[in-house]
């Protein structure tokens, strides 16, 4: 049985699910519920009501509600004076959003996060630029790999491989925890020159796939997929930069020449 959450834990959760904490209160939170079975058990309830709340089909508007709703919209005039003119199309759309919206109220309007056909792809260039925007772009500050995976593994129990690639020009920073949607997921970040680069490691059962790029969100991206992972770099890197950056990541995570 879940504990009793205090008003502090219930309003953070429903505003970590919702993303509306910044990337350093998020990030602690997180880590709050990596290690807290009853917070995280109350976050996974949310996301299971906010999903049912999704799947409900539009409510049925009877005849005494529009009516009631007519009222509400037009104040009661001399019979003469009223005019003729039938709301019945428009009356239907503002029952049914009136209906909803109680429905919402009364139940979980805090379930709704992320705007509706948001893409993976937008979700991690809005996080690249939150970490940017932070006091540091990392929540583990280490160049050291046997650092960084084991916090990584710590909190959320996966962690993608973290290669020093210093030699070819990258230096490790350290790693941080996203959430992006419903999913807690790992991320490296790289520095090369004055770029940061940002790679999230989303678990997935393909072994290996070809690297595409494409861009998000003003920066640009790389995606392939390997080792159980589904990965995505992004930067302000140029194509060709980040393109030789992946490459070189990949070749190492591999274990085989560049």
């Amino acid at each position: 049985m879940i504990r009793r959450l205090t008003d502090e834990e219930r309003a953070a959760l429903n505003a970590l699910v919702d993303g509306e904490l910044d990337a350093g209160e998020a990030r602690i939170w997180v880590g709050r519920i990596a290690s807290d079975p009853d917070l995280a058990a109350a976050r996974d309830e949310i996301l299971a009501v906010r999903d049912a709340m999704k799947r409900l089909d539009r409510p049925e508007v009877s005849p005494e509600f529009l009516r009631r709703i007519e009222n509400l919209a037009s104040p009661p005039r001399p019979a003469a004076a009223r005019p003729t003119r039938h709301w019945t199309a428009g009356l239907q759309n503002i029952a049914a959003a009136v209906v909803v919206s109680a429905l919402l109220a009364s139940s979980a309007t805090y379930y709704f996060g992320l705007p509706h056909g948001a893409s993976f792809e937008a979700l991690i260039a809005d996080a690249h630029r939150r970490s940017l925007l932070a006091a540091s772009p990392v929540d583990v500050l280490s160049a050291d790999r046997h650092t960084v995976k084991p916090w990584l593994d710590a909190r959320i129990g996966i962690s993608p491989p973290a290669p020093d690639l210093a030699a070819e020009g990258y230096k490790l920073v350290g790693g941080r925890v996203e959430v992006l949607g419903q999913q807690t997921l790992p991320t490296l970040v790289y520095r090369h020159n004055e770029h940061t680069i940002s790679l999230v490691a989303r678990p997935d059962a393909a072994t290996s796939g070809p690297a595409s790029g494409l861009a998000s969100g003003g920066y640009n991206m790389v995606e392939w997929r390997g080792g159980g992972f589904m990965f995505a770099a992004i930067s302000d890197l140029e194509p060709d930069e980040l393109e030789a950056f992946v490459a070189d990541y990949r070749a190492a995570a591999e274990g085989r020449p560049r």
